[in-house]
C-alpha cells in the first residue's frame, strides 16, 4: 500500500536502498549501480547523484519476470533459457520505477537530465550480482525486491542518491 511520506535514500557506497517513513529505516535492500560510479552526464554509463523523484511506475498488474523493452512488457517471462538465447541482454524485469532529476543543472535538463538518460529502478535477472555495481547507470533490484517496493512508492517519491 502506498503511503504519503515515503522516501528512498540510494546509498551508492554501500550498494543499499533505503526505503523511509518519517525519518525511520522502514527496509534495506540490496542494489546494483552503475560499474562506472557516480556522474550525470549522458553517455556516461553512471549512476547520477542528488534528488529525484519517482516519474512513473511502470509494470503494475504484470506477472512477475515480466521482460520490458523501451519501458514496454515484450510478451516474455524471464527464465534461465530465455537469458542463454539472448546472452549480454541488459534484462529489465518485473517493475520500473522511472526517475526525473530534481537538481535543475545537475540531473535535470542540458547533458544531464536523467529522465532523458532513461535511469529506473528495477528489477534484474542478475541476481547473483547485487550487491555489486555493475549497472549501465541505473539501480538494478532482485525481482522479489523491486515488486515489493513497488507497491510501497508512488508516482512522486522523493529519491536521494548518493555517492
Amino acid at each position: 500500500m502506498e503511503r504519503a511520506g515515503v522516501r528512498l535514500e540510494v546509498l551508492i557506497w554501500s550498494q543499499e536502498l533505503l526505503l523511509e517513513e518519517g525519518g525511520k529505516v522502514l527496509k534495506r535492500y540490496r542494489i546494483s549501480t552503475a560499474l562506472k560510479g557516480a556522474g550525470e552526464r549522458f553517455g556516461s554509463e553512471c549512476t547520477p547523484r542528488g534528488r529525484h523523484r519517482i516519474r512513473l511506475k511502470i509494470g503494475e498488474g504484470c506477472p512477475f519476470g515480466t521482460v520490458f523493452v523501451a519501458r514496454r512488457p515484450t510478451g516474455e517471462i524471464y527464465t534461465p533459457e530465455l537469458g542463454r538465447r539472448h546472452p549480454g541482454r541488459d534484462w529489465i524485469l518485473t517493475r520500473i520505477l522511472w526517475l526525473t532529476g530534481a537538481n535543475p543543472g545537475f540531473n535535470r535538463g542540458g547533458h544531464c537530465d536523467t529522465l532523458r538518460r532513461f535511469i529506473y529502478i528495477h528489477g534484474t535477472a542478475e541476481e547473483h550480482f547485487v550487491g555489486t555495481p555493475v549497472s549501465h547507470g541505473c539501480i538494478r533490484m532482485r525481482s522479489g525486491d523491486i515488486l515489493e517496493l513497488f507497491d510501497r512508492v508512488s508516482n512522486g517519491t522523493e529519491v536521494y542518491i548518493h555517492a
